[in-house]
């Protein structure tokens, strides 16, 4: 059989026009396009590519009913394993995981097949022609309370409904989806998708709670008070991370965490907003990785005339996906690599204090690197080269530099133990210092990605049920 060596372009909007606009820019494959690319798939026996799925999909049967024209058995088949298809087929890194592992990869040095695209094509497809809603199993009298309504929580929330689990998901925002509606963009994640995932979880059973925060609003003690026989803890990893140079209480100033926030969630982007945001000038994003290109995208929506990513490391260690970073660079996004920040600069009159421009951010002072010996994470160090620093004029900064557990739960729960960073400390089960507490996702290891947090969330699921139901 001949297979073709390419994989199928995605469509996606020109990015003269999409740079304007918070529009989703790939625009998914058309039937035809997904059926032909089902069709490079070699079904092979061993079946690497599950392997490389931290959910364990099983992907050459999914695929293998697409290539028949089945693609609601597809859907059936990718939702036995995952709660978030229409999610993971958008924003999961694939080409590092799953499709890292295709035997026409591998083996025959071609590129893989699409999986992540394919698996977004089904989930479409399912979202908009299946009249059918998801049926809840028969309850088998045991509560589970989730905290955190994130890609780690809802996973285990959905796993655990399935069995017929009563599962309530105390989420401290007023929409449910954590860093999928947060974090992410509209342009690479709609929210309407996720909303229809997290109604799905519902029609299954689950029952969220918004403005709900665990350690403040209730403890986990209390909830066990309530009657829940076991909690997961999916609080993500919320609290960002700054440089500690000078400059950074200017105006103007932002995490990540706060800037795609207020877009995201909270409408910053619309023409009046509620809640504040920079828009317009030069922006100055920090950091390599997915957030960071997000970051650099909203601003340009929001208006930027000029927008930079200032990495200290080169295109070869940038850590986004390669497709985040190449739509950044279409849409005109100028990548300062090898470049560091030492000072974020601000305006001071000191000779009118009353004078609006004060405290407001100028610029960014950085100096150049040069890539030395590998550190401890194999990744060549970067040094400064003496001598070299320059000023970069910009309105606004945004630090994408990562993030952290919040310490709230941890200091609100006696007994739990959490390592140098703040992450919650667990075994292979996701089970805490703390019996029938587990957790996973970002609130253990850090800021990672989703399908890490999926996986994490369905590991707990599994040891949950095999606790309560021996």
């Amino acid at each position: 059989m001949t297979v073709n060596p390419k994989k199928h372009e995605m469509p996606t909007q020109a990015p003269e026009v999409r740079a304007r606009n918070f529009q989703e820019v790939a625009l998914g494959y058309p039937v035809e396009v997904a059926v032909e690319e089902a069709k490079r798939c070699l079904n092979c026996k061993n079946r690497p590519c599950v392997e490389g799925c931290p959910v364990n999909i099983n992907i050459p049967d999914f695929i293998s009913q697409i290539k028949q024209g089945d693609f609601e058995g597809a859907y059936q088949i990718i939702n036995r394993s995952s709660s978030l298809p229409a999610v993971c087929g958008r924003v999961c890194p694939q080409e590092t995981q799953c499709e890292s592992q295709c035997t026409l990869r591998v083996r025959a040095k071609m590129d893989p097949v699409g999986i992540g695209r394919l698996e977004r094509f089904v989930a479409d497809w399912h979202n908009a022609n299946s009249q059918e809603k998801a049926q809840a199993p028969a309850a088998n009298g045991h509560k589970v309370a989730v905290v955190g309504a994130g890609p780690s929580g809802l996973t285990c929330a959905g796993d655990l409904a399935k069995k017929g689990y009563q599962v309530t998901i105390y989420e401290a925002l007023h929409t449910a989806g954590g860093v999928l509606v947060y974090g992410i963009p509209e342009f690479r994640l709609p929210k309407s998708i996720v909303a229809k995932e997290v109604e799905t979880l519902k029609e299954l059973g689950v029952e969220v709670e918004t403005n709900v925060i665990i350690g403040k609003t209730l403890t986990v003690d209390e909830l066990f008070d309530m009657g829940f026989e076991a909690v997961f803890i999916g609080s993500g990893a919320g609290l960002p991370n700054f440089m500690n140079i000078p400059g950074e209480a200017y105006k103007g100033v932002y995490s990540a965490n706060e800037f795609l926030t207020r877009s995201n969630l909270m409408k910053a982007y619309q023409e009046n907003p509620q809640t504040p945001i920079m828009k317009g000038g030069r922006v100055a994003v920090v950091g390599g990785g997915n957030v960071a290109m997000d970051a650099a995208r909203t601003a340009l929506r929001l208006g930027a005339e000029k927008v930079y990513i200032v990495y200290r490391r080169s295109m070869e260690e940038l850590p986004a996906r390669r497709e985040e970073v190449e739509h950044a660079e279409e849409e005109g996004i100028d990548f300062r690599l090898l470049c560091n920040p030492t000072e974020i600069l601000g305006y001071q009159n000191p000779d009118d204090p009353r004078d609006p421009r004060n405290g407001f951010v100028t610029g960014i002072r950085c100096v150049k690197m040069e890539l030395g010996e590998p550190d401890a994470s194999g990744r060549r160090r970067p040094v400064e080269i003496e001598g070299s620093e320059f000023e970069l004029a910009v309105d606004t900064v945004v630090m994408a530099i990562g993030t952290s557990p919040n310490p709230l739960i941890k200091n609100t729960t006696a007994g739990l133990e959490v390592n140098r960073r703040g992450g919650i400390i667990v075994n292979e089960e996701g089970l805490t210092s703390r019996e029938k507490v587990y957790a996973g996702g970002d609130a253990v290891t850090g800021a990672a990605t989703v399908i890490s947090a999926m996986g994490a969330g369905k590991n707990a699921a599994k040891a949950i049920d095999g606790t309560l139901r021996g």
